[in-house]
Formats: structure tokens, sequence, C-alpha cells
């Protein structure tokens, strides 16, 4: 039992009585618990945290090297399209 369960408990016991405060604090603590495992599906962990992060810098990688492959195309192309203006001009 917790702090706040015994609380539960002690002030419980003056009015209805032990073993029905009992009772009622074990059916509430049990409906907590159940409530929480209903949830834990839901719930991210340290872990699963972990793995979307390495997942999204991964893709941030593959992206930024898309990005500068591209960037060098477009560049050799703009100098030979330069030079070929200048050859042709000249």
């Amino acid at each position: 039992m917790t702090v706040s369960a015994i609380e539960l408990y002690n002030i419980l016991r003056l009015k209805i009585g032990e073993s029905e405060a009992k009772a009622l604090v074990e059916f509430v603590e049990l409906k907590i618990d159940y409530k929480f495992e209903d949830n834990m599906d839901q719930i991210a962990t340290k872990r699963d945290l972990q793995e979307v992060k390495a997942e999204l810098e991964l893709k941030i990688e593959r992206a930024k090297s898309e990005m500068i492959k591209w960037m060098f195309i477009f560049w050799a192309g703009q100098t030979g399209l330069i030079i070929a203006v200048l050859k042709l001009f000249f």
C-alpha cells in the first residue's frame, strides 16, 4: 500500500469499518492497476523514443546525402552550360 492508500484506509476505517475500508481500498488499487495496464500500449517508453529518434536521424542523413548529390549535378550542369554559352559567343 502507498501512503495515499494508507491515508484513505485510515479515513474510511473510521467511517465504514475496518474490513469494508480494506476491501474498498483494494478495489480502488485494483481498478487503477487495470486502467494502467489498459493504457500501457499507448505509453511511449524511453526505448520507443530512442528507436524513433534513430529512424529520424537516418532519414535526415539520407535526405541530406540526396540533396548534396542533386546540388552537385545541378552545379555541374550549370558549369557546363556556362562554358557552352561562352564558347558559342567567343
